[in-house]
Formats: C-alpha cells, structure tokens, sequence
C-alpha cells in the first residue's frame, strides 16, 4: 500500500496555502497543524497525470508536468542524471545499488517500510558497502498536515549532521502515539530535536524561518516529474521498482537481481 497524491491541487493561477510551520508553531502544545493545501507553487506543476501498467509505473508513457506538456518520459532522462540530488545518503558512494526513496514524514506506509525494512536494509546491504539508500522528501500535505514541516524538520537537523536520527525518531514517535496516520505538532518536532541533542536555538531559527521550504519543494516537483505519485516510492538504480510498504524479502530480491545484473 502507498499513500496518493491529493486531489487538492491548486489551479493553474490559485496562490498555494502557506506551510502549516508559519502558523502552527505559535498556536500552543497540544495544537494540531492546520491542513495546508498542496504545497507546490503554482505555476511549478500545472497537472499531474500519471499512468500506471500492471500495478508498476510505465516510463514511457506520457503524463503532463512542470512546463505544460512535457513527457514524464522526456523529464524523467534529465532527472535520472541526477534522481540522488543533494539529499541526505547513507553508504558507500560508490555502491553498486543506488536506493532514493520519496517519502513522507506522516505517511503511515511509509513508517511501515522504515519499522519493517528499513534497520535490515542497513544492517545487509547498507553497512556492506553494497546499497546507498538517498532519501527525498515528497510531502503529501493535502492529507497529511504535519508532512511538510516535519520534512522541513529532516533538513534542519541535517544542518547539524543529525538527519537520520532525526528520520528514525519522527518515525518512533509516531509508533508511540498510535496507528494509521498520527498528528503530531510544531512544538513536538522541536521537542524531539532537543531530545536528540540538537542545538535548539539553531534548530528553531532554521525550522521557524523555514529555510529548507524551496529544497522540500524541489523534491516534490522533481519526484511529480519522475512519475511518482504516492509514498513511499523507491527508485533502483533509477528504475521504479518499489511502490508501497513491500515486505524486506521483496526488497531483497530487487536488490539481489540488480546486484546479480552487474
């Protein structure tokens, strides 16, 4: 299972809503994020419409992108040059598998994937220098408030070389305070940032002036340009193979086949 894109997108010309982080942060503790619209400027995507074949996403066919008309085909040639980015890495560079997934902080297939996958991802492949995992942010704000801020949060701690603590505590967090999708606030990523030594000052001056909104963006139009549509979404040496919360045991083959193929 994966979490789709919204259909709350801002028409061509609409002014997107801004992020829940102007306005959360100062409405107390026990205050949720207030539902913000698609985070994505208007006039950066104009329509997505994505094509999927047989369960899996078909890259040659065609789907309307950034800049009207454009092929996800065609955009997908430039992308897949440079499908890491500058985006948070854990491995060996030089890896012969390359993981970037797209996900979202408040997806709950997402933590899924991360609780179920994830550490035995790491301890397999990504520690034996066979698999560098990338991640990317594609917040799903239309139905998850608390997404980009919390991606927002992911890039701030990087800042401080804290990122992936900061990835598996927004995750840890979540399990701790229910199932399905969790509601967490400002406030709370703050606190949890504290938690993890962080220094807050700096972390609150980063997150509150919301330094790291254009990056996030960029992650979202660049995986809407890839063909992505729903979280989590991993790219295998650039190919679209796992879509969804897959049991490791898949995700093992995938990477056994790719690694068998070199």
């Amino acid at each position: 299972m994966e979490h789709k894109i919204s259909s709350e997108v801002p028409s061509p010309g609409e002014k997107s809503e801004q992020p829940a982080i102007l306005s959360a942060h100062n409405s107390g503790e026990g205050d949720k994020f207030i539902l913000p619209g698609a985070i994505v400027t208007a006039g950066v995507i104009v329509a997505v419409a994505i094509l999927y074949t047989s369960g899996a996403f078909d890259g040659k066919k065609e789907a309307a992108v950034a800049g009207g008309g454009v092929a996800v085909s065609e955009a997908s040639d430039a992308l897949q040059k440079n499908i890491e980015d500058d985006d948070p890495a854990l491995g060996n560079p030089d890896a012969p598998v390359v993981l970037v997934e797209f996900s979202d902080f408040q997806c709950p297939f997402c933590r899924k994937l991360w609780r179920e996958s994830f550490f035995q991802l790491k301890e397999k492949y990504i520690k034996t220098g066979k698999v560098r995992f990338v991640y990317r942010d594609f917040p799903l704000s239309g139905i998850h408030s608390g997404a980009l801020p919390a991606a927002m949060a992911g890039e701030c701690a990087e800042d401080q070389n804290k990122f992936w603590e900061m990835h598996d505590k927004i995750f840890q967090e979540q399990d701790r305070l229910g199932q399905g999708t969790v509601s967490f606030t400002a406030d709370d990523l703050k606190r949890w940032a504290r938690e993890l030594g962080l220094d807050g000052s700096a972390f609150d001056s980063c997150f509150d002036g919301g330094k790291y909104r254009a990056e996030v963006e960029k992650d979202y139009s660049d995986g809407t340009a890839l063909g992505v549509a729903g979280t989590p979404h991993i790219f295998v040496n650039g190919k679209p193979l796992i879509r969804g919360a897959l049991p490791f045991e898949q995700i093992d083959q995938i990477i056994q086949q790719e690694l068998a193929g070199r």
